[in-house]
């Protein structure tokens, strides 16, 4: 038996690839493009390990093109949903006790899988089957996936050497059990990441899971799941279950070792799934954990010292990367009206440098919007906002879906810093631009942390350190995740965890320590070691 006392190394974030003309990697992913272009993949469920084929099939399209299959999946049902949970609950005993070195193990190897074997398979995947361009599928489907394994197996080791103080006559200890029961993970269609780290920061902490992956991200979260598995990852620590997330969560939601809750998606799904586990709390045997990133109305506060080319960079990339579909995308601007002529121009100037369509086409900025309800969602606030004689349709504008689902960079301008753009949450190529006069910087401050009900991510463009400060008192809680002279995306594991509060979520941190200490239910261990032969104390006698 090793015996050893053994600390992970704190990791560096995984090298990102340039994918520049002539490069190797951009060869080697070209290929890869082509091969899965070419297949139509079958995704089955997985459960204890086993392969499923319910025979109720659904199809993954390219948003681009979506009249090319790239997959055909199978959806579980409630007895599957049933069979899940219980292989998760069978597999729980022997993954708790499994020392946490050999699971961190198993995470530095998918690890690995990832930045070596699988690397450009993950890419494509994440590519073609959610539209993203070769930039921002290699700095999350690749790189952050890869930094979350590594980090999180550093941050467990951090957490487990954390031990109270003993006293000379007695040894204290904690022991952080995993939770009790079996925890549900319901992940997004627009970070490959996320639908890694949901599960396996879970199974890290010697918990087991029953997976509801995106229907729209499937074939890159199979992909995972494969990877998974060729790590060395036990049967029924992860099931995976593709189908209807209503049918899955009916049965879940009932069970009595529910545990927990990982979730990331829209805030609606959230507060339903919180409303039902809250009115099932007699049945079940521990009050679940619940942990839910969901949404943003994610803002940048330009003051008037702020230099505007930067500023207006940032607002074509923290608006426009990925089509806007970040949680963490900004899509309501505050400028100062000195500022305004100067950014305006620069940010028509780069708006219209924009190309959208295929992403395997590397040329292109942006690419399609994830499914029509996302499409026909989108166009009815751009709609909104044509009609209304508050605003302004500087650049974009428009949508076409009859092959994908291209949405043009949308930039409105506003006299109302309340329409009805600059409140809700739209996850799409739409951002909003206000002008406020140069002397109510304070009052727009605060117009800006009341406007939204979200609080996940926001940015200051400043030069003035006063300003900045008095930004950063003002927002305190209007992102939880603020950045200062940069775009209010692109948060890197390690470096800057991640999460909001508010209608954003229970702001648990990915990518940190804190989000793993969530799925822990410590116990504190007290050994004495000459106990007491009387009952009797000193000032009794």
């Amino acid at each position: 038996m090793n015996n050893a006392i053994f600390s992970i190394q704190r990791p560096h974030n995984e090298h990102i690839l340039s994918y520049a003309p002539g490069s190797p990697e951009r060869a080697e992913l070209e290929k890869e493009l082509e091969r899965i272009s070419s297949e139509t993949a079958e995704i089955p469920l997985i459960i204890n390990g086993r392969k499923i084929y319910t025979g109720n099939t659904g199809n993954v399209v390219m948003p681009h093109d979506h009249r090319h299959i790239l997959a055909t999946y199978h959806m579980a049902g409630e007895n599957d949903t049933r069979m899940a949970i219980d292989s998760a609950m069978q597999a729980k005993d022997m993954w708790m006790t499994l020392s946490w070195v050999e699971r961190a193990s198993i995470m530095l190897k998918a690890a690995e899988l990832l930045s070596k074997k699988y690397r450009y398979t993950i890419v494509a995947a994440t590519m073609l089957g959610q539209s993203k361009s070769v930039q921002q599928a290699e700095i999350e489907a690749a790189c952050e996936t890869i930094d979350f394994l590594r980090y999180n197996a550093y941050f467990a080791g951090q957490i487990y050497q954390e031990q109270p103080r003993s006293a000379l006559d007695q040894l204290n200890r904690v022991e952080y059990r995993p939770l009790e029961g079996f925890v549900y993970t319901i992940t997004p269609f627009n970070f490959t990441a996320i639908a890694s780290n949901l599960n396996m920061s879970v199974a890290l902490m010697g918990n087991t899971t029953v997976w509801k992956p995106a229907t729209t991200s499937l074939l890159s979260s199979w992909i995972l799941m494969q990877v998974f598995m060729e790590a060395g990852l036990p049967v029924g620590v992860i099931n995976f279950l593709p189908g209807q997330g209503s049918v899955i969560s009916s049965v879940v939601l009932e069970h009595p070792d529910l545990g927990g809750i990982h979730f990331t998606g829209s805030n609606s799904t959230f507060n339903s799934l919180w409303k039902t586990a809250a009115s099932n709390l007699e049945k079940y045997r521990s009050y679940p954990r619940i942990v839910g990133e969901t949404g943003g109305k994610d803002f940048i506060m330009i003051h008037s010292s702020a230099r505007a080319p930067e500023a207006a960079t940032a607002i074509i990339r923290g608006s426009f990367e990925y089509q806007g579909q970040k949680c963490s995308a900004s899509s309501r601007v505050y400028i100062p009206r000195s500022l305004w002529p100067q950014i305006m121009q620069h940010v028509k100037r780069q708006a219209s440098g924009i190309t959208t369509g295929d992403p395997a086409d590397f040329s292109n900025f942006m690419n399609a919007v994830i499914d029509e309800r996302s499409f026909d969602n989108i166009m009815k606030y751009i709609d909104l906002a044509k009609a209304s004689s508050e605003c302004e349709i500087i650049h974009g504008g428009n949508g076409d879906k009859s092959r994908g689902y291209f949405i043009e960079p949308t930039i409105i301008l506003t006299t109302n810093p309340g329409f009805v753009t600059m409140k809700e949450e739209i996850f799409g190529p739409v951002v909003t631009l206000f002008v406020y006069d140069d002397e109510k910087y304070e009052e727009t401050l605060h117009l800006c942390n009341g406007t939204s009900p979200y609080g996940l991510t926001g940015s200051i463009f400043s030069t003035d350190r006063t300003a900045m400060v008095k930004a950063c008192q003002v927002l305190r809680f209007a992102a939880g995740n603020f950045y200062i002279n940069d775009k209010p995306t692109g948060a890197m594991v390690g470096l800057q965890p991640f999460g909001g509060a508010r209608a954003s979520g229970t702001n648990d941190k990915a990518g940190g320590r804190l989000n793993l200490v969530r799925w822990t239910s410590p116990r504190t261990i007290k050994e004495t070691f000459l106990p007491a032969t009387d009952f009797r104390y000193p000032h009794m006698d």
